[in-house]
């Protein structure tokens, strides 16, 4: 009986004790912007818990089981962290109020608060330009109406160092100089602005009185040298022997954030009164991501992640074989371990069968 009642008080202090999950190792902000779910307040959870601190007798200790805090990537502000995964906070994709396109380019909210509130509307739109779009090679062969394959790849991975003091990503607005949308139908180089700032062409926009009226943020990404890229999968496919037509584009998800004014009737009242009245259009600023510090060739130059260069000698073997076995579908990290594991796609024979017209 007394060994019966061990068991039970053992039973019962563990059942009371903290659940440890990898997910709580996030960090935590004392204030949430406006488009985070709030989060419990955290602790340190690297401390294993007492009744695991010291290893049951059939174990090892091992060396690398219990990874550091200062060797896991640091998180920013309100950030996520996800093995294998850039640390990002990404809520901040699907932030409330907003409804996501079905190409997955663009999020857009009528909520009346942000075309009425300028002080909203520019917190809103810095915490969404915290998070980069989604950079991917499509590469495609076609003969005739006939897809041999169609391959993908992300390059978020290369926007994100894992240091976030190394993060060189900025908020670019439209210079006095440039042609944009400034609050009307055409692209103008007025009215201007005191100092360009985010938070004045905010006030403007959310003293616009027109009955349809939007406001865009774009992310975009710079000094990716995609020539260089291109003309390395074009040489990589040649050397399969296929003789259909190849295609190489550079598509980008998750890279527009519009603010509409919400229809004060109906859609259809909204559609019709557009093509009497115009609509007010304001696109003046630009969340840059750079892939590097300036172009491919230029001195100086320092990549985020890694080169153009580097990242293309990891993936060639795994896109090649993706390739050859006319995948149509993502090349992923799973790709690259076959390569490297199994040699995967050496000696393979590739038959590409008759042309079909």
């Amino acid at each position: 009986m007394e060994n019966q009642a061990t068991i039970l008080t053992d039973k019962y202090g563990r059942a009371s004790g903290r659940v440890h999950r990898p997910s709580d190792h996030a960090s935590r902000s004392n204030s949430v912007p406006l488009a985070e779910v709030s989060d419990d307040d955290g602790e340190d959870l690297n401390e294993l818990p007492p009744h695991t601190a010291k290893p049951p007798p059939y174990s090892t200790p091992s060396s690398s089981s219990i990874e550091p805090r200062s060797n896991q990537p640091a998180a920013t502000k309100g950030s996520q962290y996800y093995p294998g995964l850039p640390v990002l906070d990404y809520r901040q994709y699907s932030p409330p109020m907003f409804d996501l396109s079905g190409d997955s380019t663009t999020i857009t909210s009528k909520a009346t608060y942000l075309s009425a509130n300028a002080k909203a509307l520019s917190t809103l739109l810095q915490n969404l330009a915290t998070v980069p779009p989604k950079p991917q090679i499509l590469v495609q062969g076609t003969r005739g109406r006939r897809i041999d394959f169609s391959i993908k790849m992300n390059l978020m991975s290369l926007l994100v160092p894992d240091d976030p003091e190394e993060r060189l990503d900025y908020l670019r607005m439209a210079k006095h100089d440039e042609m944009a949308y400034r609050g009307g139908g055409q692209p103008s180089l007025k009215p201007e602005v005191p100092g360009d700032s985010l938070e004045e062409w905010c006030k403007r926009f959310a003293a616009d009185q027109a009955t349809i009226k939007t406001f865009v943020l774009e992310r975009v990404v710079a000094n990716l040298d995609k020539e260089w890229l291109e003309g390395k999968l074009r040489s990589l496919v040649a050397t399969t022997d296929y003789n259909g037509h190849v295609t190489v584009t550079f598509p980008m998800t998750h890279c527009k954030v519009v603010i509409q004014s919400p229809d004060k009737v109906n859609k259809f009242f909204t559609s019709v009164s557009a093509l009497f009245t115009g609509k007010s259009k304001y696109e003046v600023v630009k969340a840059v991501w750079p892939f590097a510090t300036v172009k491919n060739n230029e001195p100086g130059r320092k990549c985020i992640v890694q080169s153009e260069k580097t990242w293309w000698e990891e993936w060639k073997d795994p896109i090649k074989y993706a390739i050859a076995t006319k995948r149509h579908g993502y090349v992923t990290n799973e790709d690259k371990l076959e390569c490297i594991m199994e040699s995967k796609g050496k000696g393979l024979t590739i038959d590409w069968e008759p042309d079909e017209y």
